[in-house]
């Protein structure tokens, strides 16, 4: 079987598209990233795609006269690269029904906080505001709402006494860069199984 083909979309630095393509590169996972899409025509994120010598995009969701013709126009880009897996990495818009039902049940996203707490943006922000003890990131699967989808793997962060959203932010990010690889190697894999809401690990 060969490797599952990844796109990913990203809209800023690429931190996580880095640990995904260092780890599809060391073969630590069934998978390669076969296009990187940005709606940011200076995200890092395409930069570094083009340095590993991968296709990189950037769509203007400007340029278009709806949300779903955008998307068709992802998703062609997505087709023509053979997209088997959808990855969202810090990307900054809402995936809708385009996207959602053309790869069913393999659209996936990184949150930078244990879900269902904290969702939209600035899950770190918001955590350290609130005064938990624990925090973390979450892969989950993407439905239509926001950071609501099944959740694959979390990982929990503790919070120090010391911390500042800053502090925070960067030990989650530490751990962000090793659960999405570990995710979409376990769907390469096909070692998860969806019921519901529940995702098993098989």
């Amino acid at each position: 079987m060969g490797k599952l083909r990844l796109g990913v979309l990203a809209s800023g630095w690429g931190s996580n598209l880095q640990s995904i393509m260092d780890a599809a590169a060391a073969g630590k996972i069934k998978a390669e990233v076969a296009v990187v899409f940005s709606d940011n025509n200076d995200a890092f994120a395409l930069e570094r795609a083009r340095k590993a010598g991968i296709p990189a995009r950037h769509l203007n969701p400007r340029n278009f006269g709806s949300k779903d013709e955008c998307e068709k126009a992802l998703l062609k880009l997505l087709n023509e690269h053979g997209v088997q897996l959808v990855c969202l990495a810090g990307y900054m818009r809402m995936v809708g029904k385009v996207i959602l039902d053309a790869f069913p049940n393999m659209v996936i996203n990184i949150h930078p906080a244990l879900l269902p707490a904290f969702p939209g943006l600035c899950g770190q922000q918001q955590a350290w505001d609130y005064g938990v003890k624990f925090s973390g990131c979450t892969v989950h699967f993407v439905d239509e709402g926001m950071d609501t989808g099944p959740i694959i793997i979390q990982a929990v962060v503790p919070v120090y006494d010391d911390d500042t959203a800053d502090s925070l932010a960067a030990r989650i990010l530490e751990q962000e860069h090793k659960i999405y690889p570990e995710a979409i190697g376990l769907i390469a894999e096909g070692r998860l199984k969806l019921n519901g809401r529940k995702v098993f690990r098989l």
